[in-house]
């Protein structure tokens, strides 16, 4: 499905709500799509059926940008991973979004296991991945003393990182408005047709939106998007992951991403440290009918648990601070859906995108962008895109440089997250941005107070309390996530 097609309408528009693209989906997809195509002069919308971006997929992953051994030679998977891996640096620094270049392990239990990593190493070697090898148990034990001793070989790949994907899609939507981007949010489609070569995209609430593209970005519901227009249908199988996430007093046990050897439902249990400094253990790996099923449950956690003490066994899993799970878009084509639809002009997918879509994002995100430019023909780049945006964290700067900062706004010297110091004037700033947070976990999302040991147990009012200030609400009307989803509803004294 990757291809370039001939122009096949022009740029003048009919009316002032007429746009050239629709972006369906708020994730990381839709996200650096919206970015690459704010570099061009286009009207673009990017809208979401959610209260914010970043609530699907995106915000409930293992983060980790990976090397791009696993994808088969060949395959889209492959292509973009290593394309994206290589980005991921210059793109964060850009947007300020976390990324570290950590390395990651793959663990082999046996001859067999061991097999396994001399084909993934050369699966690497194929798909152009750098920085490989394999290494012996003794040089395991020297580099990470707490995997498990009963590990005979490990492949190592160098150019393995972690990043922080709510954080960087954040960002990447606010760098997209800066650069003439609209946002739409709690905009569910609940219909498309396509007349003239217009598209008309109903949403649940009644409102049509005309677009003369659409990006299908939509994550799980990709399948829904595409199959209302186009008869070359396929389907996404949402595949639930569960995950235990552990305060950063278990930090000590890795500073690089740990797995086992891949089966065919994934790469397996991992344990991992975060951007932040805490530990990630999971995912599992189920099928599931639900798009919308992330609880968790009790096996699943007991799997969890099980099969990561196998590379770890010192884990203490009752430093966890958090339980979550998410959901991996499993297409039945067995790779990435990218392109326009064969079938339907102006249509475009980017679909399937489970494992390594976080990596492969932003190299997808370009091309993408170079095919609905194509597409339109006569398309001019901007020439004031602004590439950069920057934030203030406070933690991280010198004790001149707070003083400085305290000096000129005195918010940013009054601490609301203890747990992981993060400032009034962070959480104002993360406000008064555009595609600001407007609800608890948004603020949490951006800047993170409540991401702590207490998650939220000492900030969280106060956090509320900022927010009605900020944006002019009442208490009750501050939500923790959707728009239904009240914290307080009235005084009892």
């Amino acid at each position: 499905m990757l291809s370039f097609s001939r122009p096949f309408f022009n740029l003048i528009r009919r009316n002032d709500s007429m746009f050239d693209v629709v972006v369906i989906g708020a994730g990381i997809m839709g996200a650096a799509v919206s970015r690459e195509l704010s570099r061009y002069e286009l009207k673009t919308l990017l809208l979401d059926k959610e209260n914010d971006v970043s609530c699907g997929t995106t915000k409930a992953n293992s983060a980790i940008v990976h090397a791009g051994y696993d994808a088969k030679e060949g395959s889209l998977m492959a292509k973009y991973n290593v394309l994206g891996n290589a980005m991921y640096g210059k793109l964060c620094e850009e947007v300020d979004a976390p990324f570290r270049k950590v390395g990651s392990y793959v663990l082999a239990f046996s001859e067999k296991e061991k097999e396994h990593l001399e084909m993934l190493y050369q699966r690497g070697l194929n798909n152009g991945v750098p920085e490989m090898e394999i290494i012996d148990a003794a040089e395991i034990q020297r580099r990470e003393p707490h995997v498990s001793k009963e590990a005979v070989a490990a492949l190592y790949a160098g150019t393995a990182g972690i990043t922080g994907p709510w954080e960087l899609a954040t960002k990447l939507v606010e760098n997209a408005m800066e650069n003439g981007v609209e946002l739409k949010l709690n905009a569910e489609v609940a219909n498309i047709k396509k007349e003239n070569d217009v598209f008309k995209i109903e949403l649940k609430n009644g409102e049509i939106i005309e677009a003369k593209a659409i990006v299908n970005a939509a994550g799980v519901y990709a399948d829904f998007i595409n199959n209302m227009l186009s008869n070359k249908k396929f389907k996404i199988t949402p595949r639930i992951g569960e995950y235990y996430l552990l305060d950063k007093i278990q930090g000590y046990l890795t500073d690089s991403v740990i797995f086992q050897c891949p089966t065919e439902m994934g790469k397996g249990i991992l344990v991992s440290k975060t951007a932040h400094g805490n530990i990630i253990v999971g995912p599992t790996a189920s099928d599931v009918d639900n798009k919308d099923d992330v609880g968790n449950t009790q096996a699943g956690l007991d799997t969890v648990r099980q099969f990561a003490t196998k590379s770890i066994k010192d884990i203490n899993f009752r430093d966890n601070i958090r339980n979550f799970a998410g959901l991996r878009a499993e297409a039945d084509t067995g790779d990435f859906i990218l392109g326009e639809a064969e079938d339907v002009k102006g249509l475009f997918n980017i679909a399937g995108t489970k494992s390594p879509g976080l990596t492969s994002a932003p190299a997808m995100a370009i091309d993408l962008a170079k095919m609905i430019v194509e597409s339109f023909g006569g398309v001019k780049e901007k020439t004031n895109f602004v590439k950069n945006r920057k934030m203030i964290h406070f933690i991280t700067l010198s004790p001149e440089e707070k003083a400085e900062v305290i000096k000129k706004d005195p918010r940013y010297g009054r601490i609301i997250c203890r747990c992981e110091n993060i400032t009034e004037g962070e959480i104002v700033d993360a406000i008064h941005r555009k595609c600001g947070g407007r609800t608890l976990n948004g603020i949490k999302r951006r800047v993170r107070p409540g991401a702590g040991r207490c998650q939220g147990g000492f900030c969280g009012p106060r956090v509320q309390e900022i927010l009605a200030r900020e944006l002019g609400e009442d208490l009750e009307e501050i939500v923790m996530e959707q728009k239904d989803s009240y914290i307080l509803t009235g005084k009892t004294k």
